[in-house]
C-alpha cells in the first residue's frame, strides 16, 4: 500500500478527497465522537460497516481536537488492514464550515 500521512488538514482532506475520487478511491471523513462536522459529509465510527469498503480506501478520522484520533492511529491502522487511515489535524474544533479548495486549474 502506498504511504499516506498520519494527519491531514481540512484544506488536503478537502483537496485530496477530490483528487482521490476523481481516481475511483472512496475518502471517508469519520466521527468517532458522535458529533458530525456541520456542511461535510461524516460517517459514524462502525467498525462492522467500514471493514466492508472496498480495499484501498481511506479513513479520515476525526475527534475534538485531532489529539485522540492521532493517538488512536495504530489502532484504527490494525482494526483496518487494506485501507488507509489518517486523523484530521485539529479535529472537529478546527473545521472551518465554508472552506473551498480551489482546483489546480484554477490557479
Amino acid at each position: 500500500m502506498s504511504e499516506f500521512p498520519l494527519e491531514w488538514t481540512q484544506e488536503e482532506y478537502l483537496r485530496e478527497k477530490k483528487r482521490l475520487e476523481a481516481e475511483g478511491v472512496k475518502v471517508l471523513l469519520i466521527d468517532t465522537i458522535l458529533n458530525p462536522i456541520d456542511h461535510a459529509e461524516t460517517v459514524t465510527y462502525n467498525p462492522p460497516m467500514l471493514e466492508k469498503e472496498p480495499e484501498g480506501s481511506v479513513f479520515v478520522f476525526y475527534c475534538d481536537t485531532g489529539k485522540a484520533s492521532k493517538e488512536r492511529l495504530p489502532e484504527f491502522r490494525k482494526r483496518f488492514p487494506g485501507k488507509h487511515c489518517i486523523s484530521l489535524r485539529g479535529g472537529r474544533g478546527y473545521w472551518r464550515k465554508y472552506l473551498q479548495v480551489k482546483d489546480n486549474a484554477d490557479t
